[in-house]
């Protein structure tokens, strides 16, 4: 039963959520963390404990991804897997895959409420009147059309983290060739400065260190409220408390140099970016219906490093799309190799249905893409490897991060070096505490640098 109606507002009986516990399972991007988070402590407000290993939950939350058509079966799985481990929960599911493909998913078994991109704002409000008046046959799902989601649901939590994760966007206007996500989350939307600014004040009280900007192009922040991304970054920047604010993914031709020179400059933006180029040819980059081509890509790059030479860039890379050929993909090899960028993001294209994408004709195999990716994840390695080496024997300040029981202790300098403590020297004091390092050498498996405190 699919309802393409808006959310009504009930009156939310807290008594009924007293004492119940909840699972969520989250896919996909640091977006849809940060929201899953945002559900959780709204629903502890309600008197929802989370479910620990090996207790059966009353309500399982799932919020799924569907960039990819591997997201989508994970997301099957993922529904498939807590309704056998939950017999008789009250399952939700919500995010891009229940958007777009809401009726699929009413039609597994197990499954109470199916919740669109526009519905997901009101969460709660149609769990709790699901909640009580269960006893319905059917499965509730809804969800608006691409043109009508225009609902904003604000995020700023860590869950189970140290770092916060603040929402300043959803939604998308770009409508690359290839991708689904702006007829999943709508055009581009967000919320006032004053707000965030607010949310981020919150967090500075609940003791947040360090947090995270996240949305789906964040660098198109304002087509709401006629505000700038500049103007954002530069309110944020001085809110007391937070110690340090990074930027998840800004597109090429939103990133401005005076935003660049900002955050060179500023007191709590740290040298870390990450930018989706997915493909280093100008012929690719035109089949994507990319905004921008692969010298103004390589402009920002230098840029950055100009100002911040010890900046860590991280790049999103889509390789085997429709139309790129063994000498696109060679373009793109060469292009990201001379380079000065830290890390690759690497993943394969996949078939979306609906997208204009699917009318190029050249097709890529898949053993083909998978020999790609591997080529361009070595590169990753590689100058990975490379920049934390310049590092070895210099100090730093890292952000130490709580440790599973038995694991290595880690945390984050201002450049993004993941920096690891010996388990022996696992100290939950330090947790969400900035501590100054001697960076020494890179840990077995290259993913650290070890780390000696010094005060």
């Amino acid at each position: 039963m699919l309802a393409n109606i808006t959310a009504r507002i009930v009156m939310i009986d807290s008594s009924a959520f007293q004492g119940k516990k909840a699972t969520y399972f989250t896919l996909g991007c640091k977006l849809n963390f940060s929201e899953t988070s945002t559900f959780g402590k709204m629903l502890q407000n309600l008197g929802v404990t989370t479910a620990q290993k090996g207790e059966k939950a009353d309500i399982c939350l799932i919020n799924t991804c569907s960039v990819t058509e591997v997201a989508d079966q994970k997301c099957r799985q993922a529904i498939r897997r807590l309704v056998r481990e939950n017999p008789g929960s009250f399952v939700v599911v919500t995010g891009c895959y229940a958007q777009l493909e809401a009726d699929e998913v009413a039609k597994i078994d197990g499954v109470s409420l199916v919740l669109g991109s526009n519905e997901k704002a009101n969460l709660i409000q149609f769990l709790s009147d699901a909640w009580t008046n269960d006893g319905r046959e059917n499965t509730l799902a809804f969800r608006q059309k691409t043109k009508d989601i225009k609902s904003f649901a604000p995020s700023c939590s860590r869950g189970n983290r140290t770092r916060y994760f603040l929402k300043v966007q959803d939604g998308c206007d770009y409508f690359c060739t290839y991708c689904t996500i702006p007829y999943a989350r709508g055009f581009s939307r967000n919320p006032t400065i004053a707000s965030l600014v607010a949310q981020a004040e919150e967090a500075a009280a609940e003791g947040g260190k360090e947090i995270v900007l996240t949305g789906v192009n964040i660098g198109d922040f304002g087509k709401t409220t006629g505000e700038k991304f500049i103007d954002l970054i530069k309110a944020l920047d001085g809110v007391e408390g937070i110690s340090r604010y990074r930027i998840s993914s800004l597109e090429p031709d939103l990133l401005s140099d005076e935003l660049i020179e900002y955050c060179a400059h500023s007191r709590a933006f740290m040298p870390h970016f990450h930018i989706p180029l997915q493909s280093g040819s100008d012929t690719v980059l035109k089949l994507m219906h990319r905004h921008y081509d692969a010298q103004l890509f390589a402009d920002k790059i230098y840029k950055i490093k100009e100002v911040m030479p010890d900046a860590f860039i991280g790049v999103d890379v889509m390789v085997g799309c429709r139309g790129e050929t063994p000498e696109c993909f060679e373009e793109t090899c060469a292009f990201l190799d001379r380079l000065d960028i830290t890390q690759l993001h690497v993943f394969p294209y996949s078939e979306r249905p609906g997208t204009s994408a699917l009318s190029i004709p050249y097709v890529v195999e898949e053993r083909e893409k998978k020999s790609r990716s591997k080529h361009l994840l070595d590169l990753s390695d590689r100058k990975t490897e490379a920049f934390y080496r310049r590092y070895i024997g210099s100090e730093a300040e890292v952000l130490f991060e709580k440790a599973p029981r038995g694991k290595a202790m880690h945390g984050f300098t201002r450049n993004y070096i993941r920096v690891e403590l010996p388990a022996l020297n696992a100290d939950p004091s330090l947790d969400n505490k900035i501590v100054g390092v001697r960076l020494g050498e890179l840990t077995h498996d290259k993913q650290a640098l070890k780390a000696i405190i010094y005060k």
